[in-house]
C-alpha cells in the first residue's frame, strides 16, 4: 500500500514540560535538623529538671504554719483541718482547696490562707459566734446569728452563759439542724439589744422566737413570759422590772405581759380552773392595765 505523507498539525504540540527534579537532603541540612532537635530537648529537658528541682527544693517545703483569729478552737485544732499541708511545696500549694478544709469546720464562719515565701504559710480564721442554746428536736445545739447551728450543747460548753433560744426550728423541717433563719436573726437581735446592758443580759434565761415578729422572753427567777416585739427590747425588759411590784399587787399570779404597745401594757393572770366544766382549764383573756407614763 502507497504510503501517504499527511502534514503535521500545529495546533497538536507536544508541551515542553521539564519533569519535576527531587531535592537531594544534603548533609549539612540533615546536620542542622539533628542540631535543631538536639537544642529543642535539651531546652524541655532543662525546664523540666528545673521544675523538679523548684518543687523539690527544701527550701521552698512549707515548714511553718501561722494560725491567727482563733478563741474557741485551739491552733491544734485549726491545724489538724489542714493536716498535710506542712512539707508540701508553697508554691505548687492550692490555696482554696485548703481554705475550702478549714470551712468545713461548723466553728469556722470565715477563713483566709496565704503564702509567705520562702517557707511560711498564714492562716486567718474568724469564728462563728453562739448567740443562743437553741432547743432543737429535745436536744440542745449552739447556734449563731444566722441559723447556723455549730455544735451539740454539752458539758465543754458549761462555761458559756448563753440564753435558752425556742422557736428556732422551722416549720415542718427535717432534722435538728433545720432553723428558720429569720427567728434566728430576732433572737440575735434580742441578745445584740442586751450587750449594752449586761444587768439585764444575765437576768435573761429564755427566749422564745416561734413568732418572728414577736420575741418573748423569761427572766432568771421568774415566771412571767414578757412579749416585746421586734424591737426596744432592753427598754420594755427594764419596764417591767420598774412596774412589777405594782403588776402584781393587781394580779397575783400573772401569765405573760405584754409590753408591745405605746400606750397600754397588757397583763394575762394565770387561768384557774373554774367549777364549770365548760371553762376548765381556759385562759383569761389579757386585761389592760393602766397607761404608760
Amino acid at each position: 500500500m502507497p504510503r501517504v505523507a499527511a502534514p503535521a498539525d500545529r495546533r497538536f504540540r507536544r508541551p515542553h514540560v521539564n519533569p519535576a527534579r527531587k531535592r537531594k537532603v544534603t548533609a549539612r541540612q540533615a546536620w542542622l535538623t539533628v542540631k535543631v532537635l538536639c537544642v529543642l530537648g535539651l531546652a524541655l529537658y532543662g525546664g523540666w529538671r528545673g521544675t523538679a528541682l523548684v518543687l523539690g527544693a527544701p527550701a521552698l517545703q512549707v515548714s511553718r504554719i501561722t494560725v491567727r483569729g482563733n478563741d474557741r478552737l485551739s491552733s491544734g485544732e485549726v491545724l489538724a483541718l489542714v493536716d498535710g499541708l506542712k512539707g508540701s511545696n508553697i508554691l505548687a500549694v492550692d490555696l482554696d482547696e485548703w481554705q475550702q478544709r478549714l470551712l468545713a469546720s461548723s466553728w469556722v464562719e470565715e477563713a483566709h490562707v496565704r503564702r509567705v515565701l520562702p517557707s511560711r504559710v498564714d492562716i486567718q480564721v474568724r469564728e462563728r459566734r453562739a448567740i443562743g442554746i437553741g432547743r432543737l428536736a429535745g436536744s440542745l445545739y449552739l447556734v449563731d446569728s444566722t441559723g447556723v447551728v455549730i455544735d451539740e450543747y454539752g458539758p465543754h460548753y458549761s462555761e458559756l452563759d448563753l440564753p435558752i433560744v425556742d422557736g428556732l426550728a422551722a416549720r415542718q423541717a427535717e432534722g435538728a439542724s433545720a432553723v428558720d433563719e429569720g427567728r434566728a436573726r430576732l433572737a440575735a437581735r434580742v441578745i445584740a439589744a442586751l450587750e449594752s446592758r449586761p444587768d439585764l443580759a444575765d437576768r435573761v434565761s429564755q427566749i422564745d422566737v416561734s413568732d418572728a415578729h414577736d420575741a418573748v422572753v423569761m427572766l432568771e427567777g421568774d415566771t412571767v413570759m414578757l412579749r416585746l416585739g421586734e424591737d426596744a427590747f432592753a427598754e420594755r425588759i427594764q419596764e417591767y422590772l420598774d412596774l412589777a411590784p405594782a403588776l402584781r399587787e393587781r394580779v397575783a399570779d400573772i401569765d405573760y405581759v405584754d409590753l408591745r404597745f405605746d400606750e397600754r401594757l397588757y397583763v394575762r393572770p394565770v387561768a384557774k380552773r373554774q367549777k364549770a366544766p365548760a371553762s376548765a382549764g381556759e385562759k383569761l383573756p389579757a386585761q389592760p392595765v393602766g397607761h404608760r407614763q
